[in-house]
């Protein structure tokens, strides 16, 4: 006679230690589950809403500057380390976690213009409006020694931004020209020129790292190769550009922050219409920067506030604002992926969490799987009516309020006019343009 004896192992059921909860055996047969939907439902809801709760995405702020802050660069090495440069000439490096100045010296005679570390960060250069570029040791002076640049150079044309290659001794800087450099040389390896009167910003490519764009008073975004011997191609926008940014995971994509109010994401090997029209600031974009992962940028702006973009959203996902926070002058995204620092008009830098209500700090086995189960639960209902309001809710300032609402009178405005002159005109003598070729002029090779 054959005995079956059912048997299960201590492991699946006996506690590790008496703090330990009991397991729990569910049945996932879904005719035992009636309403797991609307139950399932009930905590996506919860979750939106928690989410809000806990969104403090402000950390803190490092102040010390004696004049607006105009620009500032991470080290590429060390998450703790940042410097800045202000409108007197000053520079000063921060320690962030302990919010503390460890070094300022005053670099230039008028407005420090860029700053940037070199590959190893062992150096970085400040360039200014005095035309001369500097080079400085990273590290601290020892007791009795003074505050001097490493080199210096002298440049004959005025200097308004810099950018350095991503592995080689090579760094570019735009002004009346843009000129490339050697660490080691005292005059230019190549200078372009194409027929403009300032490039007020340059950006060196993260991935194909002999590529570069710049900024131009005539509106355009020029690229170069400093592997030819002049400039490749421009496309001219409707208003000027104001900063320029690449991809860091995708060799051929850049987005250009516009005097328009609205930042615009180009794909190299089209530029007759940018890929991506990113829209919500009611003031012209000055900075911005792409977060590590190249899936998100923040920007910066003359309205007060810093907003996070996703790369195929024309609309922001995240908007920050302080009372205190005056127009911002640079926003730079960490290398951890986690902060973002930002520097404004009224001399202070300020910190902030990359996602408004993250919890800091080390998590729990369990935290994280009801955070993945959150996550899944709010993705699986982010179309229903009332999460997807929850969770695109924001408190915005009341002038940001106002002049979105004023902006969006003026743009149905135009629409409704173009939409009746097509109506009563003749097939085709009024054409439609799309969103995405409205601001562009032409491309130039």
């Amino acid at each position: 006679m054959k005995v079956k004896v059912i048997t299960r192992s201590p492991d699946e059921y006996l506690r590790e230690t008496k703090n330990d909860i009991h397991k729990v055996f569910r049945n996932y047969d879904p005719s035992l589950h009636p309403f797991e939907a609307p139950r399932e439902y009930t905590r996506a809801l919860n979750a939106v809403k928690l989410e809000k709760v806990f969104a403090k995405p402000f950390l803190g702020n490092l102040d010390g500057h004696r004049d607006s802050v105009s620009c500032i660069a991470k080290h590429p090495k060390q998450l703790s380390v940042i410097i800045s440069g202000a409108y007197d000439g000053e520079v000063k490096l921060w320690d962030i976690p302990r919010k503390l100045c460890t070094r300022e010296f005053v670099a230039h005679n008028g407005v420090v213009r860029g700053l940037v570390y070199t590959p190893k960060g062992e150096h970085f250069i400040s360039v200014g409006d005095d035309k001369i570029i500097k080079t400085w040791k990273s590290l601290i002076p020892q007791f009795g020694e003074e505050e001097e640049p490493v080199n210096t150079i002298l440049s004959k044309t005025v200097v308004t931004g810099i950018s350095h290659h991503r592995k080689s001794n090579i760094f570019a800087t735009s002004g009346e020209v843009v000129q490339v450099w050697e660490e080691s040389r005292n005059e230019p390896i190549k200078s372009y020129e194409w027929g403009v009167d300032t490039l007020h910003d340059i950006a060196f490519n993260m991935v194909e790292t002999n590529v570069l764009a710049a900024c131009a008073s005539d509106r355009s975004i020029i690229l170069y190769d400093i592997r030819d011997n002049g400039p490749l191609r421009k496309v001219i926008m409707k208003l000027r550009s104001n900063k320029v940014a690449w991809n860091p995971m995708e060799a051929f994509t850049f987005t250009c922050a516009n005097e328009d109010y609205n930042l615009y994401t180009f794909d190299t090997r089209n530029l007759k219409k940018p890929v991506n029209v990113h829209m919500d600031h009611v003031e012209a974009v000055t900075c911005l920067e792409y977060a590590p992962t190249g899936k998100e940028f923040v920007s910066g702006s003359y309205d007060k506030t810093i907003r996070i973009f996703e790369m195929g959203h024309g609309h922001s996902r995240e908007i920050y604002h302080t009372k205190r926070m005056q127009r911002i002058t640079s926003v730079h995204w960490t290398l951890d992926n986690k902060f973002i620092i930002s520097g404004s008009d009224e001399m202070n830098i300020r910190i902030w969490k990359a996602r408004a209500s993250e919890k800091l700090g080390p998590l729990r086995p369990r935290e994280k799987t009801a955070l993945r189960y959150s996550e899944a639960l709010k993705e699986k209902f982010a179309n229903h009516p009332q999460v997807k309001r929850i969770s695109r809710h924001r408190h915005v300032p009341k002038h940001i309020y106002n002049a979105q609402r004023e902006l969006r009178t003026i743009k149905d405005k135009q629409k409704r006019k173009e939409s009746n002159k097509r109506k009563h005109s003749k097939r085709g003598e009024v054409p439609y343009v799309p969103e995405r070729e409205k601001h562009v002029i032409k491309e130039v090779q």
